[in-house]
């Protein structure tokens, strides 16, 4: 690790969890803006996910839920 990535990685360690969860979703919102370097496999999965939700065969959870029960789990 370089000593930039450490001191942002130590930084983001210390927001809340709410915080560290919306900086983790612009982090990956900004590697889907590059989807060009996404491996097809990856990208083929997330088709094949998307596609069972659409289709019914899998339920989503909540973002809400997901959240409350790591909140729970880790503090």
């Amino acid at each position: 690790m370089t000593e930039l990535f450490s001191e942002i990685a130590n930084s983001a360690l210390g927001l809340s969890v709410k915080e560290r969860a919306q900086l983790a979703h612009v982090i990956i919102a900004s590697i889907h803006d590059d989807r060009s370097e996404l491996p097809s496999a990856c990208d083929n999965e997330l088709k094949k996910r998307v596609q069972d939700i659409r289709r019914g065969r899998v339920k989503g959870i909540p973002a809400e839920e997901v959240f409350a029960k790591l909140e729970e789990k880790y503090h």
